[in-house]
């Protein structure tokens, strides 16, 4: 009984994931968009001097930052400059990432509603489903984190010049090189922003489904269809994107940063990364992406919810 909850959530983890994943490149994208140029935002002056008078006469500044694009721009401009093929790069790192941590974090909740739902009335009190998707998210992010870097790295490879690009083959291409390059504990970096993410996104997307698929039925405004199960994932999404962004944002910016031998890194750790992209980029930067996070959270649970439900009568009788 238990087993099932981990397979009917596995499977429809992955269907939604690979279904949303060029959405899911495309917020990445955006919430990388300026990262590079803000390091050069510091005024650095340099005095010509002429020979003949000794006197300054220009201040040379840095160069300003490039345009930043919309979700729809920024598609247009990958599918010219990398070609369609691009917009499902590390397609198979969403694979192993779904495979490791939403399979977890769907299992994990479905075994907590199982224990915790009132056998009189036949459900889960509100704080007991954030409670169980605070957990089941956190232990699955654990887990799925190595997954985590190994995506966000290959989905930003394209922004880079070919002279910088990782050029990972693959997932375990991209897990083996990071491992024997920065050292296996690289594959946990950015695991605190991961958990938290994933507890914050499962609480509300797992809770939000529930409590709004169980609302609807109760008021019999629609029957337990297509049309509830839709309704009900739609709003678990936006709750979701709205609840998470600003934590996706800077574990996009700590995994994906370069780490070079005898070089600083760009970003001492998670607050470190938050102090500096507000300061440089205002509070709005850490919603960088927004428009795309909503615009595939939205699908991916609707996608992920509807799969679900089909998964389950097909495994009824199993």
């Amino acid at each position: 009984m238990g087993l099932k909850g981990f397979v009917e959530g596995g499977v429809a983890s992955v269907v939604a994931g690979c279904s949303t994943h060029p959405l899911d490149l495309i917020k990445v994208r955006m919430q990388l968009q300026g990262e590079t140029s803000t390091f050069s935002h510091q005024l650095r002056p340099a005095f010509a001097f002429s020979s003949s008078t000794a006197a300054a006469t220009s201040i040379h500044l840095p160069p300003p930052p490039p345009p930043r694009l919309g979700p729809i721009s920024l598609a247009f401009r990958i599918v010219h400059s990398e070609g369609l093929p691009a917009l499902f790069s590390g397609v198979s790192a969403t694979v192993l990432r779904q495979t490791l941590y939403s399979t977890t974090r769907m299992g994990l909740y479905d075994l907590f509603k199982q224990r915790w739902t009132d056998p009189e009335t036949k459900t889960m009190h509100l704080t007991k489903k954030i409670a169980a998707g605070l957990i089941a998210g956190g232990i699955g992010a654990a887990i799925g984190n190595p997954a985590d870097v190994a995506m966000v790295r290959m989905q930003a490879d394209g922004r880079l010049p070919q002279a910088q690009r990782r050029n990972y083959k693959s997932v375990f291409d991209a897990i083996t090189r990071i491992s024997k390059q920065e050292g296996a504990a690289s594959l946990w970096r950015g695991s605190s922003l991961t958990v938290n993410r994933a507890m914050i996104v499962t609480a509300s997307q797992l809770a939000t489904y529930d409590q709004i698929k169980e609302g609807i039925l109760e008021r019999a405004l629609m029957e337990d269809g297509m049309g509830t199960h839709v309704a009900a994932s739609f709003a678990a999404g936006v709750v979701a994107a709205v609840a998470s962004n600003p934590v996706d944002v800077i574990k996009t910016r700590v995994m994906n940063m370069k780490v070079e031998p005898g070089k600083a890194l760009p970003y001492n750790g998670a607050i470190d990364c938050l102090m500096k992209t507000v300061r440089r980029e205002g509070f709005r930067a850490l919603y960088k992406g927004f428009l795309p996070t909503v615009s595939r959270q939205g699908p991916f649970t609707v996608v992920l919810f509807v799969t679900l439900e089909q998964v389950r009568k097909v495994l009824k009788e199993f």
